[in-house]
């Protein structure tokens, strides 16, 4: 893993620091590396810069900055505040890449980023986290991918346990995720060291 990001330039850098101070405010914690805890939001949003310098490692500003915010304050709207149906989690994901989209805009324009960065750029963000054009957009498609392979990387196993979560529902959701991505995504996600139970269900996914 010897792929690494472009340095941003003084405003984007400072755009992200500014995130990740929210997402420093994440009450939800996990153990750290070193023995203390973080907050989980923040560990998360490395997670996609990690895996964004593995995808892309010529991303843009506004894609690295897309990246880091794309679990922006997910906490205020817990998945129980819609139904937990089908529908229900449509609608709680529209409501979360819509509220993030806009929180972020706002952030970007805080007078504390000098200089400022362009209004079209803070749009541009937003767009991405909303994921527009997923179709046609590569960079709307390379943080897409960095979603999905931040699931298997990280929380895959975890879901997977749950004790409500039956295999065949597993084997389609993977195989949802799989069809999300494009061919670097899945490439990636191929190469990756996990769990002899994920490389099992991966490939029941890839079978049927």
């Amino acid at each position: 893993m010897t792929d690494a990001l472009s340095p941003l330039p003084a405003e984007y850098a400072r755009g992200l620091d500014l995130i990740d101070d929210a997402h420093a405010q994440d009450t939800k914690t996990i153990p750290g590396p070193d023995g203390s805890t973080i907050p989980y939001e923040l560990h998360y949003a490395r997670k996609m810069t990690k895996w964004l310098a593995l995808r892309s490692p010529s991303a843009t500003p506004v894609l690295q900055l897309a990246c880091r915010a794309q679990h922006f304050r997910r906490w205020e709207i817990p998945r129980s505040s819609y139904p937990m149906t089908r529908p229900g989690y449509l609608m709680w994901r529209s409501k979360l890449k819509a509220q993030a989209a806009d929180q972020v805009a706002e952030l970007l324009a805080s007078p504390s980023i000098q200089p400022a960065i362009p209004e079209a750029d803070r749009a541009r963000v937003a767009a991405l986290i909303r994921k527009e054009n997923l179709s046609s957009d590569e960079e709307t498609q390379a943080l897409e991918d960095v979603a999905c392979l931040v699931f298997l990387d990280d929380q895959f196993d975890d879901f997977e346990s749950k004790a409500d979560i039956d295999e065949d529902k597993v084997v389609s959701i993977l195989r949802k995720t799989w069809g999300k991505m494009n061919d670097k995504g899945r490439q990636l996600a191929l190469g990756m060291e996990l769990s002899d139970r994920a490389k099992e269900l991966i490939g029941k996914a890839l079978a049927s």
